[in-house]
């Protein structure tokens, strides 16, 4: 057994505007891998994977508009690899391509994957002081089968609920699955479906719920209005929360960006990514990848005096 960090994104928040910045969300685990069971791949090459999936899918969504986006590319990925096991041929392989993971997919270990998300789940959940909860589930329409085998590893590997419902009572089933998301988002989502085809046979939903409380909290008293550079011609004025601390940061030069750390409770932290003055947010966002962003948490170095 070998002990290592694993770097996760767990939800991506991203202001598009031409001097945007982006949120990243991430946990810092220290992993234990069963070498014994799986003997070449580890939970932090899932997580390696997740990131380039993430800025992929990131860079797909935000080609078609210039709003703000808000995605947990962890519920995402762990949603599809779910149906992994309930796919095969070109689909199987699409959504291994789709998901970044044909490197990790290994013939004679059919369940690796699953396997895989099903460690770095029991690895997150572990920590009871921490409020992050995964939650999945199946709504199968009560003539749909679902194979004895294909439930019994949803429910292994995902701790995924199979609930059966009949989707021609579109009524009835809206409120079965809203209130489903309610419960697992602690009522802070009451109404996410509204409408329901009839014809629906199937349905994934899959919920995170994170809260967290900040490492060195800022002090509301000294919020107050500043100016917002959009981009070098428009400005708006938002309430700005200020800080004046020792935080881990690093200058990417050659990107044109500045990383700053910063620290919830539990071992979270956010990430912001800071486009400097003049720079195309476009430009920057192809040039990151894993790689890179492991890099990023790297170099961060704590830096006396910053002020947010």
């Amino acid at each position: 057994m070998t002990v290592h960090p694993t770097f996760l994104n767990l939800i991506m928040v991203v202001k598009k505007m031409k001097m945007g910045f982006i949120f990243i969300i991430i946990m810092c685990l220290l992993t234990p891998v069963q070498r014994a069971q799986i003997p070449t791949v580890t939970i932090s090459d899932l997580s390696f994977k997740n990131i380039d999936f993430a800025m992929n899918l990131y860079r797909q969504i935000s080609s078609s508009h210039d709003k703000n986006i808000f995605f947990s590319p962890l519920s995402i990925s762990a949603s599809f690899g779910a149906l992994l096991m309930a796919s095969g041929g070109v689909t199987y392989d699409e959504l291994l391509i789709g998901l970044n993971l044909e490197q990790l997919q290994r013939a004679e270990q059919p369940e690796l994957i699953p396997k895989l998300f099903q460690l770095l789940h029991e690895n997150i959940t572990q920590n009871g002081s921490l409020k992050l909860d995964q939650g999945m589930a199946l709504f199968v329409h009560r003539h749909f089968g679902v194979e004895k085998a294909f439930e019994g590893q949803i429910k292994k590997f995902f701790h995924a609920n199979i609930e059966t419902v009949d989707f021609s009572d579109t009524k009835r089933s809206i409120r079965s699955i809203n209130d489903y998301i309610k419960n697992k988002t602690k009522n802070k989502v009451t109404d996410m479906i509204s409408t329901l085809d009839a014809e629906t046979q199937l349905m994934l939903i899959s919920t995170i719920f994170f809260q967290g409380s900040w490492q060195m909290p800022f002090n509301p008293n000294f919020t107050h209005g500043a100016s917002f550079y959009i981009d070098n011609y428009n400005v708006v004025q938002v309430p700005m929360m200020v800080k004046e601390d020792k935080f881990f940061t690093m200058e990417d030069y050659p990107l044109g960006a500045r990383v700053l750390k910063l620290p919830y409770q539990q071992g979270v932290s956010m990430l912001i990514l800071l486009p400097n003055k003049g720079m195309d947010y476009t430009v920057i966002d192809e040039d990151i990848t894993a790689e890179k962003f492991i890099t990023w948490l790297k170099r961060l170095q704590k830096m006396c005096c910053t002020r947010l």
